[in-house]
């Protein structure tokens, strides 16, 4: 999803009226894997595979760093 940012501003408590757009991307296959659903490594290496597809579709800079480590660092910057 684009524009989102402009929908529903962080620190805001409503959401704005805006037109939001969509992206769609390739379909990933991932029929590789079939029979390794238990494999955590396995189940990494698809996570990794979505997070870098999604970074392209966004024309983001991918940070491979778990949500939970970012926000514990959070209070420490704002201290």
């Amino acid at each position: 999803m684009v524009d989102t940012d402009t929908m529903m501003p962080i620190g805001t408590r409503m959401p704005r009226i805006v037109r939001v757009g969509i992206v769609i991307g390739e379909p990933l296959d991932f029929s590789r894997y079939e029979g390794m659903e238990n494999d955590r490594y396995i189940l990494r290496s698809v996570t990794d595979e979505i997070m870098v597809a999604l970074q392209r579709l966004g024309e983001q800079e991918y940070d491979d760093v778990y949500a939970s480590t970012v926000k514990d660092r959070l209070p420490a910057r704002r201290g």
